[in-house]
């Protein structure tokens, strides 16, 4: 079985192995792949993993042997799944793979802008602690995480996970989900989106995109937020509307915004979010720890191994 990794950088820059995969058939490994190149490329494939090549209906449609495609993320609307179906294509993703590192960097985020770590060692470095009259030295508030109330749109892995650590630093927690309230562990209420805006200190977001979710924080909702609020943003660039989120930024009606997606990516050099001094952008490394990576190539390889035994998991069409 021909195997083609289309764009296999971002999973492994070098420090994993593909040798596991290269056991399961003949394998080529591309680190990018341009759109104009994916049919060529793929030409006689019958599997194909993809990270964020387009797999579209056009392309399924010009590839007579292809019987699989591995998405290398848990999103998958890289892959046209009706042009799938209609081919007989089984498609499959990487649930849940990142959970722990995604639930890290929110709050690496959110100590972040609380705490200041960065600032002070960066101050620290310009010497303003070493001239200082008195032992210590901050030009920042400081507010503990205790007290705060934390709103967070999305219950799945990662938004339970982050719930649960919110409440062990003493955090109210309240939370948009699809799921019931008896369902919900002690100390996280359930309400509505729009609930949570007049309530939550911090905003988190963990949902999918989808139409419904798309710019969920706009204008319009931050302005029901209470001033100083703060915005985080793990999940996906497109659920923020950005000019709303920097105009915000400026005139104070969020204190901050911590984001490891944007809507385009990379962005453009002008993205005003890129410029302010309140707006901390990671650049989408929040899954990208060595152990959740590791863990992400162990399941593709399970993946496609499933799939060449006819078991296929994870599978998403």
């Amino acid at each position: 079985m021909k195997i083609v990794v289309l764009d296999g950088y971002g999973l492994n820059p070098g420090d994993l192995s593909w040798d596991s995969l290269k056991e399961l058939g003949e394998v080529v490994v591309y680190d990018r792949t341009a759109p104009g190149d994916v049919l060529k490329r793929a030409a006689d494939a019958e599997v194909i993993l993809t990270n964020k090549v387009v797999v579209s209906a056009d392309i399924i449609k010009e590839l007579p042997n292809l019987k699989y495609v591995g998405v290398l993320a848990t999103g998958y609307n890289v892959v046209d799944l009706e042009a799938a179906r209609e081919h007989g294509v089984v498609v499959t993703n990487i649930p849940a793979y990142s959970t722990d590192s995604v639930v890290q960097m929110t709050f690496a985020h959110i100590l972040n802008i609380t705490n200041r770590v960065a600032h002070y060692a960066r101050e620290n470095r310009e010497g303003k602690w070493s001239g200082n009259k008195d032992f210590c030295y901050w030009d920042t508030p400081l507010p503990e995480l205790s007290g705060l109330t934390l709103g967070i749109v999305g219950l799945g892995n990662i938004g339970m996970k982050v719930a649960r650590i919110a409440r062990m630093f003493g955090m109210e927690v309240y939370a948009a989900t699809s799921k019931g309230s008896s369902s919900l562990p002690e100390g996280i209420q359930k309400t509505s989106f729009r609930g949570l805006l007049g309530v939550c200190d911090i905003l988190s977001l963990h949902c999918p995109l989808t139409p419904a979710t798309k710019e969920l924080v706009n204008k319009e909702t931050i302005g029901m937020m209470r001033r100083g609020s703060v915005v985080i943003n793990t999940g996906r660039g497109p659920l923020v509307n950005e000019y709303d989120v920097a105009e915000a930024l400026k005139s104070g009606q969020l204190s901050a915004y911590g984001a490891d997606v944007l809507c385009k990516e990379p962005p453009s050099a002008d993205n005003p979010l890129l410029k302010l001094p309140n707006a901390f952008v990671t650049p989408h490394v929040a899954w990208a720890t060595f152990d959740a990576r590791k863990r992400l190539m162990d399941i593709c390889v399970g993946n496609v191994k499933a799939f060449i035994e006819g078991k296929p998991v994870n599978v998403v069409s």
